[in-house]
């Protein structure tokens, strides 16, 4: 967040808004809400820019296409799964999702997603996940 001083002198956070007037944190929130939903198609629409830049494990993907393809991806490793997102930051157009998902027989505990959101868009997004079986007792 950038700072501006108010009357009295002291400086507060100024929140990062893009110039389609939605902050960096209300285009995630928005984003993480469609996919806890299951709504891809509406998350594309209303969040992602059409020329956005994936990089994962799994190489570097583009555009909307690319966002479908890696949504598939992960739902092949854990299909119908429960996800839990565990930290949100965001400082100026950047932000970073720390997350967890459990499904049949796969889970994944250690999710890092970093977003870059201009005009409102996700313009980048870089995507890191590790499955594994789930714990022990869970089994």
């Amino acid at each position: 967040m950038h700072e501006h001083a108010t009357p009295a002198g002291k400086s507060e956070p100024v929140p990062h808004h893009s110039p389609h007037g939605r902050r960096t944190s209300e285009v995630i929130r928005d984003h993480l809400q469609l996919r806890r939903r299951g709504d891809l198609e509406e998350d594309l629409r209303r969040n992602y820019h059409p020329d956005v830049v994936l990089l994962s494990a799994e190489g570097v993907h583009h555009g909307h296409e690319g966002v479908r393809k890696l949504a598939a991806i992960l739902r092949s490793y854990v299909p119908a799964a429960g996800y839990r997102y565990r930290q949100v930051l965001d400082e100026g157009p950047y932000a970073m999702l720390r997350w967890s998902a459990r499904g049949q027989g796969t889970t994944v505990h250690d999710g890092a997603d970093s977003y870059v959101v201009a005009s409102g868009l996700i313009v980048a997004q870089t995507i890191h996940y590790s499955t594994g079986p789930p714990p022990a007792q869970d089994r």
